[in-house]
């Protein structure tokens, strides 16, 4: 058969069900190939739509995401995605055309080097150069993406042996001897962790990211429990530890709770399971928990000690690590009582520094209440997505995430127009949930496009925009810190996005009464079909508390 078709029939035994992409000259024998092959396609209408798309089916179901893309510039809009799949470590496989072999190297049209160009955003790149490779390549490619740390896989085929015939025959196994990565953790590490987690008086558990990507969140709930345990966790971590909860100390970092920076700032033990340290977490490093001990967990060995000294690392897999750390904790029979003057002092850091706003004494919307009013329409049950700015924080302090995976957004890279495409993937993905994308006025309009996908494939987005006609998080970095000169940051009152969502073919609503504020946004979910409502909130609101840049934790502002 034609090496397209043999890919199709890879991947779908990968069970992939549906793909995301937009095609092109270089890749029509991959699509002539989909329309006979029974996946479902999604077709975007800018490739970095279908990238972040695939990136977050792959969040909400925890299965391997796939997006295609045509040569040339098809391929280059896809490395925003790439390389935000990279930095979240989510397994998405890229699959791109290339210009035909005779004419590589030439600056053929749409020529470019997509391996060259994507080679430090991913976890492992393949170029085919024989059609008898790309069997093997997609098992390779999904075998990577998923194993170990995940993380994103490019696939580039040129367009003349994607269409040639060839010999094919299931692949079954795959054998990578020089990529072995590590699951298990070494048991005297683990036993050391738990003598060290059992003499400990102020220990803090901080989860990551990687918590949820090995699904890993019953094991940490269940070793948390096994004693009064402190727990916090980073952006990318919400929802591995149900919240609001007796132990839980609120999201770490740049604007997370004052209770938990205070408490990782006076632990004299921090167990880190599936994070890395990074600067929104720590603050100024060389001040970043200057009492602690560290244990840190992670499959991946690069992230040990790279940023903060692990003086018990373990190499592994979070939810086997966990269950054994659980085993090992338990046969030691800790005194609990230990803890107590612990937890008296952050009962009191919680009772004096809660998350709080002043709200308005008028019918305007303050955006917190926007995040509070949006939980309790939808019970707190549905899958929230975000863009990035002042709203991502607003969302992940205000909305509380009591199971993995309800919680998609961009967190290391940080990317602006994520948050419409993240929601088609979860909603694919998860079709049994209501999914409700959070987003401001700035970020919206970086993907909108995509209202078109969501429109004529039917799929029953929840867009919620928080409009305050400002680059908001840009906005206060230059009030706080660059004397009020707001420098291109106004976005006016434009679009009418009513309207632009009528245009689009969804629901279009406006909400203004914070009085009706929460009955209306039940409505508004209620509705069948894509649907997006503007809600004009404070234009000069801040998101705190804040750790300003460049200072220690324990001196936030706000």
């Amino acid at each position: 058969m034609r090496a397209v078709d043999a890919m199709l029939e890879c991947l779908k035994a990968e069970d992939v069900d549906v793909v995301f992409g937009y095609p092109g000259g270089a890749n029509i024998p991959t699509y002539d190939a989909l329309y006979d092959s029974g996946i479902r396609h999604i077709l975007v209408r800018h490739e970095a739509g279908g990238g972040h798309a695939a990136e977050c089916y792959a969040k909400a179901t925890g299965k391997v995401g796939v997006a295609f893309g045509t040569s040339g510039p098809g391929a280059t809009n896809l490395v925003t995605p790439i390389m935000d799949a990279m930095m979240d470590s989510v397994p998405v496989v890229f699959v791109t055309g290339q210009v035909r072999t005779d004419l590589l190297g030439t600056d053929g049209f749409q020529e470019a080097d997509v391996i060259g160009i994507t080679m430090p955003a991913v976890k492992h790149s393949i170029m085919i150069q024989d059609p008898s490779e790309l069997p093997m390549a997609i098992k390779e490619a999904f075998h990577i993406a998923r194993s170990g740390r995940p993380g994103p896989v490019v696939l580039d085929i040129p367009t003349d042996l994607s269409k040639a015939d060839i010999e094919y025959e299931p692949i079954t196994a795959v054998r990578l001897p020089g990529y072995q990565p590590k699951s298990e953790g070494n048991v005297k590490q683990i036993r050391q962790a738990a003598k060290a987690l059992a003499a400990a008086r102020r220990p803090v558990i901080y989860a990551g990211g990687g918590v949820i990507l090995s699904n890993a969140s019953e094991e940490l709930v269940a070793f948390c429990r096994s004693d009064r345990f402190p727990v916090t966790t980073t952006l990318n971590g919400l929802g591995g530890f149900p919240a609001p909860d007796e132990q839980w100390l609120g999201m770490l970092g740049m604007h997370g709770t004052r209770t938990a920076n205070y408490a990782m700032d006076e632990a004299d033990l921090i167990c880190c399971v599936g994070a890395r340290f990074d600067d929104r977490i720590t603050g100024k490093l060389s001040e970043f928990a200057p009492r602690a001990k560290f244990i840190h967990i992670d499959v991946d060995p690069a992230e040990i000690s790279k940023n903060v000294p692990a003086h018990i690392p373990i190499v592994g897999d979070a939810k086997g690590i966990l269950e054994k750390l659980k085993v090992e904790y338990d046969a030691l029979e800790a005194d609990s009582a230990r803890l107590t003057d612990w937890w008296q002092r952050i009962t009191g850091w919680q009772a004096k520094h809660p998350l709080a706003y002043e709200d308005s004494t008028d019918e305007e919307i303050k955006p917190q209440r926007l995040i509070e009013a949006v939980y309790e329409a939808t019970g707190g049950e549905a899958i929230i997505t975000t863009d990035v700015g002042q709203h991502q924080m607003w969302a992940a302090q205000y909305f509380h995430y009591n199971r993995p995976r309800q919680w998609i957004s961009s967190g290391g890279l940080g990317t602006m127009g994520f948050g419409l495409p993240a929601a088609m993937g979860a909603a694919l993905g998860r079709p049994d949930q209501t999914v409700v994308c959070i987003t401001g006025d700035g970020s919206i309009q970086m993907n909108a496009q995509e209202f078109a996908t969501c429109a004529q494939e039917g799929i029953p987005v929840k867009v919620i925009i928080s409009n305050n006609g400002y680059l908001g998080m840009v906005r206060q970095w230059q009030e706080l810190f660059w004397e009020k000169r707001y420098s291109s940051v106004d976005m006016g009152q434009y679009p009418d996005f009513v309207k632009l969502a009528e245009a689009y073919g969804c629901t279009g609503v406006r909400l203004t009464n914070k009085g009706t504020l929460v009955d209306d946004l039940r409505a508004a979910i209620a509705t069948p079909g894509p649907v997006v409502v503007d809600v004009a909130v404070t234009r000069e609101e801040n998101t705190y508390p804040m750790i300003v840049p460049g200072e220690a934790a324990r001196d936030m502002v706000g």
